[in-house]
């Protein structure tokens, strides 16, 4: 097992730092100046030329790359700028602020949008794929099935401006979205994010619905099932204890990488919502073409999805005997 982590570990290290050169590189074919931008609307060469060499922009591309790469593990020191202690992503070209600072304090929203929906999108995809594969053929099946069809076709943009719509602003049934620390106000931090949770989870239970049914009514078939209903088993038993571990397998798949991208940050249920998550951060960093910024919010986003795939392999064999990892 070690040495299979250590493997994937290794190999997420050289993922990442791919995905930052690639990031890192195309940034520079973008038309845009960002010693500009940092610079003022109004900005005299001189003064142009200072930004550009307060920034580090005057130096190669490559000097550039590796010197923010260096300062993630030994910090960093910028002209006119006080010192970045490791890990060190930078001052934002618009604001001057650290990007690390920035990303922690957006952090929290995007964690708790990413937790919330989570849960109910989890627990009612797996609960509603076992019910309609123990009940394959009769109506709720067929029931469950179309539902999961029409909520993996709507789009979160669509049904998030309609729930907004009808329990937001029409019906006044619930507040606006908002963000409250959890510290602060447990209540006020679930009330404040239901309606994003649930929104969310709509497009995601589709999913989990349709993989949970398909794969139950494999495990179902399978001879070992079979056998523990022919030594007497419950259904229950056989359920819970045979088929749902096998049926586990896939959904610990989909649901890492799903779990990743949302920690990534969900950009569009963050916009719809009006939610400063990580999500709302990159495309901020990417309209104001902030190096430092997108360069922080895209290793994160990768960064989750490697950890959480890498978290999912590790699981697998424990969850399912007949997996074993070299």
């Amino acid at each position: 097992m070690l040495p299979f982590i250590t493997r994937r570990t290794l190999g997420a290290a050289v993922t990442l730092l791919i995905i930052a050169a690639v990031t890192f590189f195309l940034f520079f074919a973008v038309p845009a100046d960002p010693a500009r931008l940092a610079c003022g609307k109004v900005c005299p060469p001189d003064l142009l030329e200072q930004a550009r060499h307060n920034l580090g922009l005057d130096q190669p591309l490559f000097a550039q790359f590796v010197a923010w790469l260096a300062g993630i593990f030994v910090g960093r020191d910028y002209e006119n700028l006080d010192y970045c202690p490791a890990p060190c992503l930078g001052y934002s070209f618009v604001n001057r602020e650290p990007v690390f600072e920035t990303i922690l304090d957006r952090m929290p929203v995007t964690v708790s949008l990413t937790i919330g929906a989570a849960v109910v999108f989890l627990i009612f995809g797996m609960a509603t794929g076992i019910i309609a594969a123990l009940r394959q053929g009769k109506p709720l099946d067929k029931i469950a099935s179309v539902a999961s069809l029409i909520g993996a076709s709507v789009q979160i943009y669509f049904i998030g401006t309609l729930a907004l719509y009808v329990f937001v602003y029409k019906g006044q049934i619930l507040e606006r979205p908002q963000y409250l620390p959890f510290t602060e106000n447990p209540i006020a931090w679930a009330s404040g994010l239901a309606l994003p949770w649930v929104v969310l989870a709509i497009i995601f239970t589709a999913n989990y619905t349709r993989m949970t049914r398909s794969t139950m009514v494999e495990q179902l078939s399978e001879d070992y099932v079979r056998t523990a209903r022919a030594k007497g088993m419950s259904g229950r038993t056989v359920v819970m204890r045979f088929a749902l571990r096998g049926t586990l397998t896939p959904i610990i798949t989909i649901f890492g990488v799903d779990l990743g991208t949302l920690i990534g940050g969900a950009i569009i249920t963050e916009t719809t919502f009006g939610l400063q998550g990580l999500g709302r951060l990159s495309i901020q960093a990417v309209t104001d073409s902030d190096l430092p910024l997108l360069m922080g919010t895209v290793l994160v986003a990768a960064g989750a999805i490697v950890f959480f795939n890498i978290v999912v392999d590790v699981l697998y064999a424990f969850i399912d005997p007949r997996v074993r990892l070299g």
